[in-house]
């Protein structure tokens, strides 16, 4: 008799250990347990390293060496350029949803709006011929400065880099009521470019359509801060390369293509909301009845 109630004492403990355990994982919230999804929508600067690009058509084949360039962020900051719902996507923009697989692991999905746009002015090296008529017909190996009657290249309706990722959080503050998380963040992964390419080059009409050009390869890390348990601000660094092979470069019928290959650098903040898709809590409940 007595060696059973000593078994009943203990299963009574077992219980209120668990039970006590139950209720601090109701208690505390976290934002990046698995089957958490957040969504973010923010703004980025970029930075460009100089690029080789290879211009050919049908009657000029050439490359220019060391071409630099810079974004194009938009002026002024305010209300009508960066919060008026028709104009969301002129400036250079992030748009992003991450969805956590594991506590403190999620994959993600996201447009990376980057504008990239050459310097008009620059003296670079060029080789190679052209052929068209023109003021530019002849025969290079030598220095070219680049002005807008002969070459005006960007891709300012965004570089457009298409991206999944992997991130990984680590959790550096949580507040004892769970109305602010502080965490750290880092990640990489791959994706396609899909550019609207500007380009008027010598005397041909100018271009500007969307065309999937490339692929891109990077990697992060940022601060992720969540407030109220549900709304979440995120600062992130980005680091990449980006190959464009295949870039249009005039108006449908006519042949011509560039490529270019980059590394880049990106720095973005954004805002959005989490949100927990599936209740653990309400499973647990079901589990208790």
């Amino acid at each position: 008799m007595k060696g059973l109630k000593i078994k009943i004492f203990k299963i009574i403990i077992v219980l209120f250990i668990s039970s006590v355990s139950f209720g601090q994982e109701r208690l505390s919230y976290s934002d990046k347990k698995k089957g958490q999804l957040s969504l973010s929508w923010g703004w980025n600067r970029a930075a460009y390293t100089k690029s080789n690009i290879n211009l050919k058509g049908s009657d000029y084949d050439f490359k220019l060496y060391k071409v630099s360039a810079h974004d194009r962020p938009t002026f002024p900051i305010n209300y009508h350029n960066y919060l008026q719902l028709s104009r969301l996507t002129i400036p250079q923009t992030n748009l992003r949803i991450s969805y956590f697989i594991k506590d403190n692991l999620a994959v993600s999905f996201g447009d990376d709006h980057m504008k990239y746009v050459m310097d008009q002015g620059q003296t670079v090296h060029i080789k190679g011929g052209i052929t068209r008529n023109g003021n530019f017909k002849g025969t290079y190996d030598g220095d070219i400065t680049v002005t807008e009657n002969f070459l005006k290249f960007e891709h300012t309706d965004g570089l457009n880099y298409i991206n999944f990722e992997v991130e990984k959080y680590f959790t550096w503050y949580h507040s004892k009521n769970s109305n602010c998380i502080i965490s750290a963040m880092i990640g990489g992964g791959g994706g396609f470019l899909f550019p609207k390419t500007n380009v008027t080059l010598l005397d041909y009409e100018r271009n500007d359509r969307f065309h999937v050009s490339g692929f891109g390869l990077s990697s992060k890390a940022g601060i992720q801060g969540t407030f109220f348990k549900h709304l979440i601000f995120k600062l992130e660094n980005k680091y990449g390369y980006i190959n464009m092979p295949d870039i249009i470069l005039h108006k449908k019928g006519i042949e011509g293509r560039g490529k270019q290959g980059f590394f880049f650098a990106e720095l973005y903040g954004t805002f959005g909301v989490t949100f927990n898709l599936c209740n653990r809590s309400s499973k647990n409940k079901k589990l208790i009845k």
